[in-house]
């Protein structure tokens, strides 16, 4: 008797019935499911994106990039990378993370937000890291995201508020606040 090795495709599939088959057919909705969660959070993350730098500054230079939620990141948009499941193999079913790459100053550095988004019903819950989420209505109203932005902005604004007002008062060296910040390289 000749053994299969596991990765030969059976040129029989198994009984339309079989344990197997029902395996298969759940496999199946749960590889629908995640690329459909994938695809809202991608299509919430370039909208965000996108009017996010509307809604900072009119300018036509870009001033929000969509980068890795962790690790080395430039200012240029990451596509599938920006994501938290990018590179896992089999997409996985969960809430998702990607970094928003804000510009943060002429010199052209940038602070990464790290975001999290998670598809509840007919709704995306989005956190900036840990705070509590921003629900928005899919499918996606833009009117809708101007709560998200203003959140966004005070983040910010607060990060370099609370950061100035520690070092004023001496009390600096012992929070951690937990920010990326990067120059971009020219």
């Amino acid at each position: 008797m000749t053994e299969t090795p596991f990765h030969t495709k059976t040129s029989n599939p198994p009984a339309e019935d079989s344990r197997l088959s029902n395996i298969w057919r759940a496999a199946e909705t749960y590889g629908a499911r995640s690329f459909d969660n994938y695809a809202q959070v991608r299509s919430v993350a370039e909208t965000v994106r996108d009017l996010l730098c509307q809604w900072l500054d009119t300018g036509d230079e870009p001033c929000v990039y969509l980068v890795p939620p962790e690790g080395p990141f430039q200012a240029e948009n990451y596509q599938s990378g920006a994501f938290s499941v990018a590179g896992k193999g089999y997409l996985p079913l969960k809430p998702i993370s990607f970094g928003l790459a804000i510009r943060i100053s002429e010199d052209k550095d940038y602070m990464r937000l790290q975001m999290h988004c998670q598809k509840e019903g007919n709704q995306m819950k989005i956190s900036i890291a840990k705070e509590s989420a921003v629900a928005v209505q899919l499918p996606l109203d833009e009117a809708q995201l101007t709560p998200l932005f203003d959140r966004i902005y005070n983040h910010i604004l607060a990060f370099f508020k609370d950061s100035v007002d520690q070092y004023d008062e001496g009390d600096y060296g012992t929070s951690v606040i937990g920010f990326d910040i990067y120059r971009v390289a020219e």
